[in-house]
Formats: structure tokens, C-alpha cells, sequence
């Protein structure tokens, strides 16, 4: 089992009411703040419910130290990617949160305000109701289809799986590092990945992909039945079996919804593997802060332990 160093972490000072009153004057005019609610999740950014007087409400994004649980890392997130992201998967269809405020530079840091999407996340809607949950599933599907077919410059291409394989490596040697289990095998796991990084032929093509794109990351619209996705700032022109490999592994049985019989099979299998790495040292550095849900963190490392070590040929 893999520790959990620092089970005690140092509780942070979250925002409330009076710290956000003049963000929702500014969206909302004189209705009344009453509640804030930091939702769960948001590693690298604060997810706020801010519920009004009267009903209704909205969420807040809030990018800012303080609310970025990775230790000395560089997040690679923020309102800039949001916008980018927000652009990019709404000029293909895809349904995202609207935006009904921009405010960059505050004193709170960088903030966006978007409608509050009140129907949950699609992971809570399987477990809740799995025969509605089949038609968010297809619509998803689609959305995602339309994203990947998104042909990006080819002129702007210069092999992502070189940059996957030079991650993968760093996330091994982190990873063996701190589990013993992967360092008995290291080398044999770093001969696995260029041996399939080796078998991935040139290609130009790549589409608009999430990134981390789970049922935990998209939300209900619960009038329509409509996915919306959150948690964007990730989205970027790549190859399309890097989603795979996580789409896979996060929807289990209902990846029918996704598959693609015009996938590559050599970068998946290359792409399966660096996620497995990924989803071992990614929690592990992040249990070296002070983030809340370690028992969930420790939980997806050792899942991909497993999975990674089930890699290795037999």
C-alpha cells in the first residue's frame, strides 16, 4: 500500500459570503449573497457555489496560491486557458458552462462566473439512474466525437509522442522513487515504453481533446439531459487515442459510447501505458501538499499500479 505521509494536512481558509459579495454585485446587481459553498474537487482552482437570496445562484472559478493544492509545480491553468478553452469546444458545439463573468488581476485573484449547471455530474447520474444516464452517454459520445474530428495545422505538429514519452519517463522515475513495487521494475516498464513509443509511425493529424475528461468532469444539464464539461483548462490539439486511453479507463463498460474503430493501435497502447504512469506519480506528488482527499488519491494510485504492472508482458 502506498502511504499517506501528511494525513493531518493544515485545513486552509476558503472564501466566503464577504469575500465574494462584490463579485456577485457585479454579475448579479442588489440580489443578496447568503451562501458559499466550496465544491469538492478543484485541485488547481477554487469551485465555489454562491447561492442568492430569493433562489438561484451561480459558481465561481477562483485562480489563485491559495487555492492550488500541487506543491511547487507550475499548474499550467488559469482564466487565460479557461477563455481559450471555452472558444475552442464552443465553436464546435460542445456545451460548456456560460460565462457571465470575466474578472482577471483581482485581489482574489482571477475569477470567472458561470451558470450553475444543477443537475450533477454524470458519475453521480450512473449510479442514480443508469437508464437515463444512457442518453447523456450518447450525446457525450457525440460531443466528443465532434470534438476529435477537429483537424488541427498540421503545420503546428511536431510529434506529441516524443513529449508523452519524455513525460512518461520522468512520471517512472518519480514513481519508482516512492513505490517499491515499481522500482523492482523500472527498467523493464522504461524498455516497455520506447519499445512502443518506437512502433508509433509519423502522423500530422490531431484533434481537440478534454484532456481528463471522466464522468466526474461533466456535468447534467437536467432539463435537457445534455452533458456539459467542466475542468477545460486541459483542452489542446492532440492525438485523439491520448483521450482514448482515458476514456477507457474512467467510463469501464460504457466506453461503447466512445470507441473508435479508426484508432491507431500502436499509439494507444503507447498512450495506455503513459496514462497508467501518469495516474501514478501525478497523486503522488500531489499527496506531498496538503490536499484534503488523500484516501481518494492514494485509492487511484494504487489502481494504476496494478494497471501498470498489468502491462508488463507476462
Amino acid at each position: 500500500m502506498v502511504g499517506m505521509e501528511s494525513e493531518e494536512s493544515v485545513r486552509r481558509e476558503h472564501l466566503g459570503v464577504d469575500d465574494l459579495r462584490g463579485v456577485v454585485r457585479a454579475v448579479f446587481g442588489g440580489r443578496e449573497l447568503v451562501s458559499v459553498e466550496r465544491l469538492r474537487g478543484g485541485t488547481r482552482k477554487g469551485v465555489y457555489r454562491l447561492g442568492l437570496a430569493g433562489g438561484g445562484g451561480a459558481v465561481a472559478y477562483v485562480w489563485h496560491p491559495d487555492e492550488d493544492f500541487w506543491p511547487d509545480v507550475q499548474s499550467g491553468t488559469g482564466l487565460r486557458l479557461f477563455e481559450q478553452a471555452h472558444e475552442r469546444l464552443s465553436a464546435v458545439g460542445v456545451r460548456v458552462p456560460r460565462v457571465l463573468l470575466r474578472e482577471p488581476g483581482g485581489a482574489l485573484g482571477d475569477i470567472a462566473v458561470v451558470e450553475d449547471v444543477r443537475g450533477g455530474t454524470l458519475e453521480e447520474l450512473m449510479t442514480r439512474d443508469p437508464q437515463r444516464a444512457e442518453g447523456v452517454l450518447a450525446r457525450l459520445g457525440a460531443a466528443v466525437r465532434a470534438m476529435h474530428s477537429r483537424v488541427a495545422d498540421p503545420a503546428r505538429h511536431d510529434g506529441v509522442e516524443h513529449a508523452v514519452l519524455s513525460r512518461a519517463l520522468t512520471d517512472l522515475a518519480e514513481a519508482a522513487a516512492r513505490v517499491d513495487r515499481i522500482a523492482d521494475v523500472r527498467d523493464r516498464l522504461a524498455d516497455l515504453l520506447r519499445t512502443r513509443h518506437a512502433a508509433v509511425a509519423p502522423r500530422s493529424r490531431l484533434g481537440l481533446v478534454h484532456g481528463e475528461l471522466g464522468p466526474d468532469h461533466v456535468l447534467v444539464d437536467a432539463d435537457l439531459d445534455e452533458p456539459v464539461l467542466i475542468d477545460i483548462e486541459g483542452v489542446k490539439a492532440f492525438d485523439v487515442e491520448w483521450e482514448h486511453a482515458f476514456l477507457e479507463l474512467r467510463f469501464g463498460p460504457h466506453y461503447r459510447h466512445f470507441a473508435d474503430p479508426s484508432l491507431d493501435p500502436a499509439r494507444l497502447a503507447f498512450y495506455r501505458l503513459s496514462t497508467y504512469l501518469s495516474l501514478v506519480a501525478g497523486p503522488l506528488r500531489l499527496l506531498d501538499g496538503d490536499f484534503p482527499d488523500r484516501a481518494g488519491m492514494v485509492d487511484i494510485v494504487e489502481q494504476n499500479i496494478a494497471r501498470t504492472l498489468g502491462q508488463l508482458p507476462r
